[in-house]
């Protein structure tokens, strides 16, 4: 059985920081391999990990990490990610969170900055805001202005199977999120879904 430490360790120390959000086919087949099994049984394995700073970390690695890399591409990426916010949400009220040191502690505020509701994205610049400033909070509010704007993230439609409106298309054909962050394309954040 997949214990927290297990998964803080190979997230947190074996691919560190400079891996986290590098595209490496290498690193997605280790996720998969290693952890598939605690993933697929990760409701009830995780129950008892959150009462612990250490054991929400891991739950939250599990749930909203390591899907994105096990499943590239693919609607299952995104498929614990309301178990992630869940947890996410519960650890901040026990405050797991500021239990857990920088840079390891925006794992408790990524599962809101991957929601697709805008009052998640709200609560995700906030948290990065008020616990964790710096170069997070640019993503968060790109992703804030994201949802704001077309009222989901363009740069899943194909993996979810949505079709593109044109605007979205025209972001997506310009670099997708890579052109936001770049600020090669902006969005009125306050403007309605398109």
């Amino acid at each position: 059985m997949t214990e927290p430490q297990a998964i803080n360790q190979f997230w947190l120390d074996e691919v560190g920081a400079k891996g986290w959000y590098e595209r490496s086919d290498a690193v997605d087949a280790k996720v998969r391999d290693r952890f598939m099994k605690a993933w697929i049984d990760a409701p009830k394995l995780t129950a008892g990990w959150r009462d612990a700073p250490e054991g929400a970390l891991a739950a939250l690695i599990l749930t909203d990490q390591f899907p994105r890399n096990m499943f590239r591409n693919d609607a299952r990426a995104y498929s614990t990610d309301p178990l992630a916010l869940r947890i996410a949400g519960a650890a901040i009220e026990a405050g797991h969170d500021l239990a857990t040191p920088e840079p390891q502690r925006q794992f408790f505020y990524l599962p809101f900055e991957h929601s697709e509701e805008l009052a998640d994205q709200d609560r995700a610049v906030a948290l990065f805001t008020e616990r964790m400033p710096g170069e997070n909070l640019h993503h968060a509010k790109m992703h804030r202005a994201a949802i704001a704007h077309f009222g989901r993230f363009p740069w899943r439609n194909a993996d979810l199977g949505r079709v593109s409106t044109p605007e979205e298309q025209a972001l997506l054909d310009a670099g997708g999120y890579g052109a936001l962050v770049s600020g090669r394309v902006t969005l009125d954040a306050a403007a309605a879904p398109a």
